[in-house]
């Protein structure tokens, strides 16, 4: 009997889910760690060009062309109330066939989080954007899970 089958027989059906860890800076000495579920991840881009767009909130840097398709992107830190770092990385996402960029200071790792163990919290202010909170299980440390329907939103 396999894990698989040994997990059903005994009647847990926890789930788990791959997410993508990455980080924004809250100041110059702590982060914030921030996950996006992997199945919305497009790509990681370390090298773009973004094109500027007029009368845009000022959370929207432009637009990017990704090999023929034009692409909105969105610095995350910005839209999070949090001070712009120098360098940052684009992390395309595709939910629900649209596609987003998110600029974000750096990316961790990918890691498998069991769904069960992801809290809702109440949103208030920027906290719209979080979904949930877990405990990230190899190192103790605290992942907010991003709400991509509000990302993805309007205002």
């Amino acid at each position: 009997m396999s894990i698989a089958e040994e997990t059903v027989t005994k009647g847990t059906t926890s789930k788990n889910s791959k997410y993508l860890i990455f980080a924004i800076r809250k100041d110059e000495k702590s982060e914030l760690k921030l996950g996006v579920n992997a199945e919305y991840v497009v790509e990681i881009l370390n090298n773009y060009s973004i094109t500027y767009l007029p009368m845009m909130p000022e959370y929207v840097r432009g637009i990017f062309n990704m090999r023929g398709q034009i692409i909105p992107v969105m610095d995350l830190r910005l839209r999070l109330n949090k001070p712009v770092g120098e360098k940052s990385l684009l992390v395309v996402l595709n939910y629900e066939g649209m596609e987003l960029g998110i600029q974000v200071d750096s990316v961790d790792r990918m890691v498998d989080i069991d769904e069960d163990t992801i809290t809702t919290i109440q949103s208030q202010e920027y906290q719209r954007f979080v979904l949930g909170m877990c405990t990230i299980p190899e190192n103790e440390e605290t992942l907010l899970i991003l709400n991509c329907d509000q990302l993805f939103g309007n205002e």
